[in-house]
């Protein structure tokens, strides 16, 4: 049996807007900066949140989806995320028992510290209370008897007198108070439709939020009880996932050129999931970002393309400029060669986007809308494409505040099957386009598949 120590916390909080991002953020760079190798981790599928992490540590931020990818495989990918590191900071989503609608505590931030065995430390938005707090953390510590809520950090507390009215109550909750954060607008993180602007469209500003923020914890946070408590987490004994094992390398092609796989980048294109490379890679591709921002061409070479999410309609303009890559990207297209568009490539591959001429590739137009879309679903894929046969079914997730008219191809990407039954996106030829994100970590074979699909040389 494999034993692997790696110090842990999981930071959660009693809802969304606590604080949780900047407490997280915040105490990875501190960590970071006090010369440690920090490991920086979400729950849940959201994309911006990582990028803020790997800003504040150097190292890639990574998901862990028990929806997604199964429970089964969040200690595997945390351990692969956190190999060689001194200690790994997992920020949870929303509300810490807060999960998958309708099923119980699946993919909640105390589900993944359960499987991981880790302490949790609670964000408290104590702006509006002082001894009621108290009655707050002990629900949530008793609630789950298996979920260790060990410490709370306390987060825009007013003054002294504050501060000391709720460590007053909390003494007698017999959770320890680790930190106490006063309220910092200068740490001010901007949002807009589907949540934190992120971090490739901010750069300098970024940069200097998330400095703040490791100010900010250094200040009013106990360093040294937060990573004694981290080093209290018990060994884990699961293997970590290998990109390798998961799928093998070459994906049966013959020996020769490893062939390139396009992905597209840059501030239009900022939602992917880092061991989608790692798979690519692992099945025997060469894996080169573009911008379709600035790049007049594609990758020399180029013999498949990935466009994941981000966030296209704030950059309609400058893409339908671009004319020269929209051609590129509608010849290639055109020629059979797989191509893999996720909600923001979608949006890139239809006609227009906001009436903004777009690639062309598909039959369909592209606008903003007012309604948010957001949630879990389970599919299965339609028809062969190329990243899944015929009834291969996977579990995703779609976050957009767009529609494209029609919805749905002569051949559907995938047919929903929960919450709802319905026809979505987009399969013809080499072409799979899609709202639905999924994380190929959880589907196997998909980067495999996809790499099988390449024009051989």
């Amino acid at each position: 049996m494999v034993s692997t120590r790696i110090p842990r916390l999981v930071i959660a909080a009693p809802a969304s807007g606590s604080g949780k991002t900047t407490v997280a953020t915040g105490l990875m760079r501190a960590f970071a900066d006090a010369g440690l190798a920090v490991s920086p981790h979400k729950v849940g599928p959201d994309y911006i949140d990582p990028g803020y992490h790997t800003l504040a540590t150097g190292r890639p931020g990574r998901n862990l989806d028990a929806y997604m990818c199964g429970p089964q495989r969040v200690e595997p990918l945390f351990l692969h995320g956190a190999a060689g590191c001194d200690l790994a900071v997992v920020e949870g989503v929303m509300g810490l028992y807060d999960g998958a609608s309708g099923q119980g505590e699946l993919a909640s931030t105390a589900h993944v510290a359960k499987l991981l065995r880790a302490p949790v430390v609670l964000v408290v938005d104590a702006s509006s209370q002082s001894r009621s707090v108290a009655a707050l953390v002990h629900g949530f510590a008793s609630w789950d008897p298996e979920v260790r809520v060990a410490g709370v950090i306390l987060n825009k507390v007013g003054s002294d007198r504050h501060e000391r009215l709720l460590r007053e109550a909390l003494d007698e909750s017999g959770v320890p108070v680790l930190g106490a954060l006063r309220r910092a607008p200068a740490v001010h993180t901007p949002s807009r439709h589907l949540g934190l602007v992120p971090v490739a469209e901010r750069s300098t500003e970024a940069l200097d939020a998330v400095a703040a923020q490791a100010d900010r914890v250094r200040e009013g946070c106990d360093l040294e009880a937060l990573l004694a408590l981290a080093r209290s987490a018990p060994a884990l004994t699961e293997e970590a996932w290998d990109p390798t094992a998961s799928c093998p390398p070459d994906g049966g092609r013959p020996s020769g050129p490893r062939p390139v796989v396009a992905v597209a980048g840059g501030a239009a294109f900022t939602f992917s999931y880092a061991e989608h490379t790692e798979l690519l890679t692992a099945a025997g591709a060469d894996v080169v970002t573009f911008d379709p921002l600035r790049d007049e061409k594609l990758p020399p070479g180029t013999a498949g393309l990935v466009i994941g999410g981000g966030f296209p309609e704030m950059y309609a303009p400058e893409l339908s400029a671009n004319e020269p890559l929209r051609k590129a990207v509608a010849d290639l297209a055109a020629s059979g060669a797989p191509v893999a568009a996720e909600c923001a490539g979608l949006l890139y591959l239809s006609r227009s986007l906001d009436g903004k001429p777009m690639c062309g590739v598909l039959p369909a137009e592209a606008r903003m809308s007012e309604r948010l879309t957001l949630g879990y679903r389970e599919a299965v894929a339609i028809a062969d494409n190329p990243l899944a046969a015929a009834g291969t079914r996977v579990r995703g997730h779609e976050f957009h505040r767009t529609v494209i008219e029609p919805g749905a191809g002569g051949t559907p990407a995938w047919g929903f099957t929960a919450p709802e039954r319905r026809v979505e996106g987009f399969a013809a030829g080499g072409v799979h386009a899609s709202y639905l994100h999924v994380h190929w970590a959880g589907a196997p074979g998909t980067a495999e598949r996809f790499v099988a699909g390449l024009p051989r040389l």
